[in-house]
Order: C-alpha cells, then structure tokens, then sequence
C-alpha cells in the first residue's frame, strides 16, 4: 500500500546512488569498528547512568556499525512504517492514491534528500521499534561508518577518543527515550497526532518537497520558528502547535545530548573541546545546496535545538542545579514547550509555582 504513494525501491536507488559518490565506501573501511564500538557504547552508558542517573529499562545498549546503503535502508523503514497510517487513510479518501509518475517524483525527490543525509550523519539512535521484524534489529544505536573515517582522517582526530566521545552523545539519546519510563510513547504519540491531523486530501509528498525548494529560491521564509522541513510547509494551525512541542522537547533533549556528552567525558575523553568546535563548524557552514537541503528536511531548525537546549539548561541549572533540570523526566507535564526553551525563566516560574502548589506538588 505505501508503494502506491512513494516508490521506496526507486528511492533506495536514487539515494544509493548519491551516497556512493562520497568517499571512503568500501567494506574495508568498516573492519573492526563494530568491535570497538560494542566497547565504546558500553563504556558510554555507564558513563552517562553516572552523570544523568538515567539508564534505559529495555537492557544493555547494543551497537551497529553501518555503512551509508544500511543506514537509508533503515531510514526508509523507519519512513514507511511512520507513514503507513497516514497513507492507508489516503487510500480510503476520494480519488484514492496519487499517479505512478507522482509516487516516482516522491520517490526521487526523497531519494535524493536521503543520499545526501546518509553522507553527512555519524550516528543515530532507532527510536522506533519495529512491528514484524526481528528483536535483533530493534532498539539500536547507529553509527555510519564511513562518514566517521572520513571525517577523522579530515581533521586527524584520535579515533579512540573520538568514537567514545560520539557514543556518549548517542547512548544520551537512548537513555532520555528508554531511561525515562514515558518518554518514548510520549513522543511517538506526539508524532502520530500530528500525522493524524494532515488533510489526506492536502498530503503530496513530492509537491511539499519542490515546493519548500522554491521557497527557498525566492527568499521566502521556510522554517517557522518551530519544524521547518515538509511537515512545517503543509501544517495546520493546530499541527503548527503539536510541531512547538515537538521542537520544545527536542531542543532539550538535543541540549542535554551534548551538555551529558561534555560532562560524562571530562577527565576520560581527551581532545573533546576540539570535537566540539569542529563539530558546530559542520553545523554552521552548510551552504548553498547543502543549505536548501537542510530546510528542505527541517535540519536547520534542528541545528539550531542544539544551541537553544543547552541554553535552557544553562539558566535552568544557574538557577536550582541539576535537581531542578532533573524535574523535566517526572512527568510530560513538566517538559518546557518552545517558548519557554527560549524563555527559560517561564518554565522555572512554572516549575517553582507547581512546587508551592499542594495540589499540583
């Protein structure tokens, strides 16, 4: 059924394609790492149980190594079972699907924006568990093996201090969303509220992707202060809401990703200033396609989480520590929407209102 809205095969192929102009994509560059990053991942997640005091209920941590054809492959799984609900109500409106030549417009023009990601992402944290497929292939952390090779050979780090480093950032992810005992159906059903409140009628993937490009070629505004990407062009009012809660919670949980990072490896990573520096020059000197890119997937809205959650720890924690910031894993009611992430001054007004309140305490 999804194959009548987005030609997947075709997408995985025009993706491939792209990701194989990158360097360092061969097998032989992947030899060991999964041996060291099994190491390096559990080593990570002790080090962050220590700092944040969370630690995933689902077990131990277990780690893949993936070359750039893997990771689409898994992203393009992960799209199809997002948006299958979404497309079997699309099936059942009138007019039903759209035409074969617009399911491989979709299917190009998202295999491109995939290709490109998958030359440009390190690791990643699955967060969606899959429905019929094997348990081996759930609840992992990625990392894409070529792009760490090409990027420590680029700035010659030390590939034992960079790799712990890059786990700890990713095993911080999976101890938010499985550490935290609400937190990943919270999400996920933020997720689905939001597609579940798209017009069927309104829903064109490829029409939502050129369009958001000749956005961009015009000057016209794409991100709006909350999602950017597809979903910020074809939202509703209402979903425009949900994508502020969205985005409240992944600048936090983005801020406390790389807070956690620095602070689990001081003293046990060296060179991490460097990392870091080299790292938010990545992010910031994106330009021209690579730039429509980002807009066009909602990464440069994401970009800017990062800078806007450790802020909002920063005044949270000058203001009552880290017990205070502990009190954003207690309750879905806690976490701060994207005003107060920018204003972080409304959600410790708010937390020091609940605290005095009997009832709400």
């Amino acid at each position: 059924m999804n194959e009548v809205f987005v030609d997947w095969s075709l997408a995985e192929q025009v993706a491939v394609r792209v990701a194989d102009r990158a360097p360092f994509g061969g097998a032989h560059h992947l030899e060991g790492l999964a041996r060291e990053f099994d190491v390096h991942t559990a080593r990570a997640e002790d080090l962050v149980a220590t700092t944040t005091g969370l630690r995933a209920l689902s077990g131990d941590a277990r780690a893949r190594v993936v070359d750039r054809a893997d990771w689409i492959r898994a992203n393009l799984a992960s799209l199809q079972r997002l948006l299958r609900p979404l497309f079997e109500r699309m099936v059942d409106a009138p007019g039903g699907g759209p035409s074969a030549l617009a399911s491989r417009i979709g299917a190009v023009e998202l295999g491109a924006v995939l290709g490109w990601m998958s030359t440009r992402v390190l690791g990643q944290y699955d967060l969606l568990v899959l429905e019929d497929e094997a348990a081996e292939d759930q609840d992992l952390v990625y990392y894409v093996g070529p792009n760490l090779v090409a990027l420590e050979r680029r700035y010659a780090f030390p590939t034992t201090d960079f790799r712990l480093w890059l786990a700890l950032h990713e095993v911080t992810h999976r101890a938010q969303f499985m550490g935290v005992p609400w937190m990943r159906e919270h999400y996920l059903g933020l997720v689905s509220g939001l597609l579940d409140g798209t017009e069927t009628e309104s829903f064109d993937l490829a029409t939502a992707l050129r369009s958001l490009v000749d956005r961009r070629r015009s000057g016209d505004p794409i991100d709006k202060g909350s999602g950017g990407g597809v979903l910020g062009a074809i939202s509703s009012p209402e979903q425009q809401a949900t994508l502020d809660r969205i985005a409240g919670l992944m600048s936090l949980l983005e801020g406390h990703g790389d807070v956690t990072m620095g602070r689990a490896g001081e003293g046990v990573v060296g060179g991490a200033d460097r990392f870091a520096r080299v790292m938010a020059d990545r992010r910031r000197t994106a330009s021209g396609v690579t730039r429509v890119f980002q807009r066009l997937v909602g990464l440069e809205a994401k970009l800017a989480q990062y800078a806007q959650g450790e802020a909002f720890i920063a005044a949270v924690e000058a203001h009552g520590g880290t017990a205070l910031l502990d009190r954003v894993w207690e309750d879905p009611s806690h976490l701060p929407g994207l005003d107060e992430i920018r204003q972080p001054d409304q959600w410790i007004q708010r937390m020091v209102s609940a605290s005095a309140d009997p009832v709400a305490g």
